[in-house]
């Protein structure tokens, strides 16, 4: 398959990208991960000891508080359970928030020490035993406005039994962090033998002649004052640019194959000329561990397998889709030859169509055109003839239907005779029954 030199340049640039892309390790890293809680049940945090003095470190969905914002006097520290196994390249971001009264007092401190203290009691530096590693204090040491300070102790020095702690600082500067209302971000960054601080994107102090080693561990701890400042953490992430450092929470656990045995891994890699299932793909895009690769031929031969693979893979997909495109198009071929053509039996359904059409204007050209009066009268010398006929033949068949079951006048007169007899009698009967009926007397 060809692959146009634009793609080309894309790809290749789209490499270059990832080869120094910032990779998350996840068990010393927490608050990072965008829609998720920092802790799954909001009392523990992964990979992360929580402890305190007087006061158990709160922790929220999207924060912990190392001290409340009331009382003052109280400690809480973050320490991670698992070491950084790298030394070479790896940065520190922690995103915080300060907050409290206008004379509120506290310090923050983050370690990097050879001796977890997660089961100790919070230390800061100026209470903290002789402890082997580096601690950034921020706080508002000598009555300054705020201030970010480097120590670092080989475990012979002991900082809190100094007079002046501050002389012992490697690097310094100033920072404003109280009550600014919106977050702080410090990063420690150590590549190609340098090791910086920057506060907010800006730097704060860088020297050549600091090594971090691996091994050590990462610890968050915060101390309020009588009157107290409240320490909020929302973001603790450690990153590096190897990959082989983002699953490897243990890597004593880790013992990297023999070059003989990787050559024989990349061999099995290598891709066939012919395209196999998406299973056999994945199989052979399997993630192999930077830290086994040990030579540049191998580490090319490892780049040159992935991408011939996502090379087959590609034109796979250009196959599918020009097979869709084939298939498509047959289907619609195939529709439109299942489409019948108009036939003669259509065809006369129309003429008969047209025909009835013709018919009916035909009709009603007649209807507009001839004169009915003619029609008319004589419908209504029918009318008159009948009406005529039934008024002379009504009075005759009237009169015979009358005289034929007509009553005598004896009839009447005896009806009569009969009716005031009746009514002679109830009268005579009533007064006889009232003349009979006891006197009522006043």
């Amino acid at each position: 398959m060809y692959i146009p030199s634009t793609m080309r340049t894309i790809a290749w640039s789209a490499l270059a990208l990832c080869v120094h892309a910032q990779y998350v390790i996840d068990n010393l890293s927490f608050g990072h991960k965008e829609g998720q809680p920092m802790s799954p049940n909001l009392r523990a945090i992964p990979h992360f000891a929580a402890n305190g003095d007087g006061y158990t470190p709160e922790i929220l969905s999207d924060r912990v508080l190392l001290t409340p914002p009331y009382p003052g006097s109280r400690r809480g520290s973050l320490w991670s359970e698992d070491p950084l196994h790298h030394a070479g390249d790896w940065t520190a971001e922690l995103s915080f928030r300060v907050s409290g009264m206008e004379r509120g007092g506290g310090n923050l401190q983050i370690w990097y020490a050879k001796d977890s203290q997660k089961d100790q009691v919070p230390n800061s530096l100026y209470t903290a035993h002789q402890f082997d590693g580096l601690v950034l204090v921020i706080d508002q040491y000598d009555g300054r406005g705020g201030s970010v300070r480097g120590f670092l102790n080989d475990g012979t020095i002991d900082i809190k039994a100094q007079a002046d702690p501050d002389t012992l600082s490697f690097g310094q500067c100033g920072y404003a962090y109280r009550n600014l209302g919106r977050l702080s971000v410090i990063k420690l960054h150590q590549a190609n033998g340098l090791f910086e601080v920057t506060v907010d994107g800006n730097p704060c102090f860088a020297t050549d002649k600091v090594k971090l080693p691996e091994g050590y561990y990462f610890g968050l701890t915060a101390s309020s004052a009588e009157n107290p400042d409240s320490f909020e953490i929302h973001k603790f992430v450690v990153s590096t640019t190897n990959t082989h450092t983002r699953e490897e929470p243990n890597k004593k656990q880790f013992q990297p194959p023999p070059v003989e045995q990787h050559q024989q891994q990349n061999q099995q890699q290598r891709p066939k000329p012919v395209k196999g299932s998406v299973e056999e793909t994945q199989q052979m895009l399997q993630d192999v561990l930077a830290g086994s690769i040990k030579s540049q031929q191998d580490q090319f031969a490892d780049l040159h397998n992935r991408i011939q693979i996502i090379n087959h893979r590609v034109n796979s997909i250009y196959e599918m889709l020009e097979r869709l495109d084939t298939e498509n198009a047959n289907r619609f071929n195939d529709l439109m030859h299942r489409v019948v053509p108009i036939d003669d039996r259509t065809s006369a359904m129309i003429r008969n169509v047209e025909k009835v059409e013709r018919i009916n204007m035909e009709i009603q050209r007649d209807l507009e055109s001839k004169d009915f009066k003619d029609m008319l009268r004589q419908v209504h010398n029918a009318i008159q003839e009948s009406h005529a006929g039934l008024s002379s033949t009504m009075p005759i068949a009237m009169s015979h239907i009358v005289g034929s079951h007509k009553h005598s006048m004896t009839t009447f007169l005896f009806i009569a005779v009969a009716v005031q007899v009746m009514v002679v009698g109830a009268y005579m009967a009533y007064k006889k029954r009232r003349n009979s009926a006891p006197k009522k007397y006043l």
